[in-house]
């Protein structure tokens, strides 16, 4: 069966990367197309017509939203390949846990590190490094999340990688000082080529942060 899968996107985004990899870990061939956001294409408004956000990706026409539900789908949709969530239902119970706790806690604090004042920010890498502590006790003393193999949490988590870097500058601190696990399991991640090809430079996403931080009269 022939499947045209087209991933809507913008470089950067930490969401985007999830569906990179998991269409990667699935072996399926896509086109990603690259999203102006302040200039949304009508593509993006069409298929995404409630958060008109990305990424999307449009599979035979129809469009999937919002990367954690992108994954589960792509997971379910190609189910002959490598999971990407376990089988044991508490097991998965767990993983959408621990994948919806880095979205509802993770991206809100990392926003404000690198686009708020000095003071906000401090008060947001506080959060963020317990955050992480809380993450390192969730990974334990496993390889990846959910234990020996690479999958969903992993998935969820990677992305924001990409964006270390602009965090310890912004933030001015050392992840891998206050959390040493989780730059371990980052660097075990990233041994995976699927992995390091789906994520952007972190300096690339750094500058980027930089030249919009002195749009906005930040430094």
């Amino acid at each position: 069966m022939g499947e045209e899968l087209i991933l809507l996107n913008f470089w950067p985004s930490m969401f985007g990367a999830r569906v990179r990899i998991a269409l990667k870990e699935k072996g399926l061939n896509y086109e990603e197309k690259e999203e102006d956001l302040p200039n949304k294409s009508p593509l993006l408004l069409e298929m995404n017509p409630v958060h008109k956000k990305i990424p999307v990706l449009i599979h035979n026409g129809k469009p999937i939203c919002e990367s954690l539900i992108i994954v589960q789908y792509i997971d379910e949709m190609w189910n002959d390949k490598a999971p990407l969530l376990p089988s044991d239902p508490y097991a998965k119970a767990q993983a959408r846990f621990w994948a919806d706790y880095i979205d509802q806690k993770l991206y809100n604090v990392c926003s404000i590190i690198v686009w708020k004042k000095s003071k906000e920010a401090e008060e947001g890498k506080e959060e963020m490094i317990e955050i992480f502590k809380v993450l390192e006790g969730a990974l334990g003393y496993k390889p990846y999340f959910g234990g020996e193999a690479f999958g969903y949490v992993d998935i969820a988590l990677i992305g924001f990688y990409m964006w270390f870097h602009a965090y310890e500058t912004c933030g001015n601190f050392s992840i891998e000082a206050e959390c040493p696990k989780i730059i371990a399991w980052a660097k075990r991640c990233l041994e995976r080529e699927i992995v390091s090809k789906s994520l952007h430079d972190p300096n690339k996403v750094y500058d980027l942060v930089m030249n919009f931080r002195k749009k906005l009269g930040l430094d």
